[in-house]
């Protein structure tokens, strides 16, 4: 059982209190046309409700595959994990048949890398939210590395695994972008990010990226979302963008993006 380690610091603790937080960030009307996404992994009062602007889109698939940055450098350097994920909302089953479809080139079965890890954990809330009284499975992969190559192996991997299984999957990459500016700083450099996710060239976003030294966490996780949703001609679309500074003190924020990929 993989246990959360963020309730009561990201996200209430407290069952009722989270549905409640999710219940004002979450307006359901998921749109069958998205397979992946990009959503914040922060405390829910800072990114939240650029978080729920993309889950009121996410649409009720059988498995979601959640991708996102490895902050605490324990484990393999690419990791999916095969236990059953605990939140305050209940239990949920990584989908083991995904998991052995994948070539495993790249991925590790390796729990240790997501024992501490948030970013992947912040997500699984806000989908128990949008799925209730229905199941569904997740994938979480976690990334310590991160650069091109990587993504590009990790995208081919999950599309692999999607076509043997026949599964109806939807990405979600888990990423904050850049970390501990001014506020209007941030989101001048977050607009020239977001401008290139949107225009689905993955080397020129990586360029943007690298030319920027952006501080973007889940820069690779995005990338595997992008490749996924490439692969499948599908078009980016910016939902919300928010700062931290929205609702703290504005000298030094962290931007949040919220992009759904429509076919």
């Amino acid at each position: 059982m993989r246990h959360p380690v963020v309730a009561g610091s990201f996200y209430p603790s407290n069952p009722d209190s989270l549905l409640a937080m999710l219940n004002e960030f979450v307006h359901p009307n998921p749109d069958p046309s998205v397979i992946a996404c990009v959503a914040p992994h922060a405390g829910y009062m800072y990114s939240g409700r650029t978080a729920g602007k993309v889950y009121s889109l996410v649409p009720q698939v059988e498995t979601y595959v959640i991708v996102g940055p490895n902050h605490t450098g324990y484990g393999s350097a690419v990791a999916v994990s095969t236990d059953t994920w605990l939140t305050p909302l209940g239990e949920v089953e990584v989908d083991r048949e995904f998991v052995d479809a994948l070539p495993k080139k790249i991925i590790d079965m390796d729990e240790i890398a997501h024992r501490y890890e948030h970013s992947l954990e912040v997500q699984v809330p806000f989908l128990q939210y949008i799925n209730r009284g229905r199941e569904f499975k997740i994938v979480p992969i976690c990334l310590g590395l991160q650069d091109e190559e990587v993504a590009r192996e990790v995208a081919e991997e999950i599309i692999v695994a999607k076509e043997e299984t026949g599964k109806d999957i939807v990405v979600i990459a888990s990423s904050d972008m850049h970390h501990y500016l001014p506020d209007e700083e941030c989101r001048r450099l977050d607009e020239i990010v977001i401008r290139a996710i949107l225009s689905m060239d993955v080397s020129k976003y990586y360029k943007t990226i690298y030319d920027l030294q952006a501080s973007v966490c889940g820069y690779g996780a995005i990338a595997v979302a992008m490749l996924y949703a490439k692969q499948h001609n599908a078009h980016a679309e910016l939902v919300d963008y928010s700062t931290s500074g929205d609702v703290a003190d504005k000298s030094q924020v962290v931007g949040y993006a919220g992009i759904v990929f429509r076919v």
